[in-house]
């Protein structure tokens, strides 16, 4: 799997459909077969990307990783 926002694999999971990369510091989630992006903030917060990518960017195909 590929960071949707840096391009790059270094991707880590951290639950059940959930994914963290390490090259931009966002959490990944993986629901009905779309990505849903969010910027972990210092309270431990998350505040959604997803406005900030195009459909086909977020779109999630199992055989990609």
């Amino acid at each position: 799997m590929k960071c949707p926002n840096c391009s790059r694999k270094d991707i880590g999971k951290i639950g059940v459909n959930q994914y963290y990369c390490w090259n931009c510091f966002i959490e990944l989630s993986i629901v009905n077969g779309t990505l849903s992006l969010h910027q972990v903030e210092e309270d431990g917060s998350l505040t959604s990307l997803d406005d900030l990518f195009e459909d086909h960017d977020l779109s999630y195909k199992a055989d990609a990783q």
